[in-house]
């Protein structure tokens, strides 16, 4: 069966650090030691004790960590995906 996405409205918020889009934060070295994924584009927040962390936000899938020019998008149920800079306007369009 084909079928086509249902239109819904989002907010789609390229991704800043301080503006408490993400979840969570974890350690860039867990994020290396107990990951199957590239690190060399993940945003990296350096903490004041020097500890660096990578942000992340949760969804039913599990965490996506966060890159360089990902955007954030919140569907109306508040469910939270991260989108490439290089799709997100390819999926989304602007409202007026």
């Amino acid at each position: 069966m084909k079928c086509t996405r249902i239109p819904l409205v989002a907010e789609v918020e390229k991704y800043e650090t301080g503006k408490g889009l993400e979840d969570g934060f974890e350690p860039l070295s867990d994020v290396i030691t107990k990951g199957w994924i590239v690190t060399d584009t993940l945003v990296k927040v350096k903490r004041d004790n020097g500890v660096i962390v990578c942000p992340y936000i949760m969804h039913r899938r599990g965490r996506t960590f966060i890159g360089e020019g990902d955007y954030i998008i919140i569907d109306e149920d508040k469910t939270k995906h991260v989108c490439g800079e290089d799709k997100v306007f390819a999926r989304y369009r602007k409202v007026e």
